[in-house]
């Protein structure tokens, strides 16, 4: 598992898939590239609280990412989990169904999907010629 750590990726991710659950929100994005390297962001908004609030939402994101995406996590996909109000208080139980039932709802979508082919829009599209 690595992280996603650049802007492009993340903004990739906001175009793909979601499931909001409770106390997170869970993008997952199919890279359709042979690399079956799972890749994990995490992010939070000034809306849930200052810098103490978006840091422990993130931890506590983060250590749901390390229990539950090696098991139910695609291989080749990225995933984005945002946190929202209520995840930095969120018993602790609660969160990791909510991630669970996220990251489950996800795959079962994504299974039901035909394969994607590599030029399947990905990936950013140059700008048209003016002439």
């Amino acid at each position: 598992m690595e992280r996603l750590r650049r802007r492009p990726d993340f903004l990739q991710a906001a175009r793909a898939p979601s499931k909001a659950q409770g106390g997170v929100v869970v993008q997952m994005r199919p890279r359709h590239d042979d690399h079956p390297l799972i890749r994990v962001g995490f992010t939070a908004t000034k809306k849930i609280g200052g810098a103490v609030v978006r840091n422990r939402a993130k931890r506590r994101l983060r250590e749901a990412a390390r229990a539950l995406i090696p098991e139910l996590g695609r291989p080749g996909c990225d995933y984005v989990l945002i946190a929202r109000g209520g995840t930095a208080t969120r018993p602790w139980p609660r969160l990791i169904d909510d991630v669970r039932s996220a990251l489950i709802s996800l795959a079962a979508a994504h299974d039901r999907l035909p394969p994607a082919s590599p030029l399947s829009g990905d990936e950013p599209r140059a700008a048209p010629s003016s002439s």
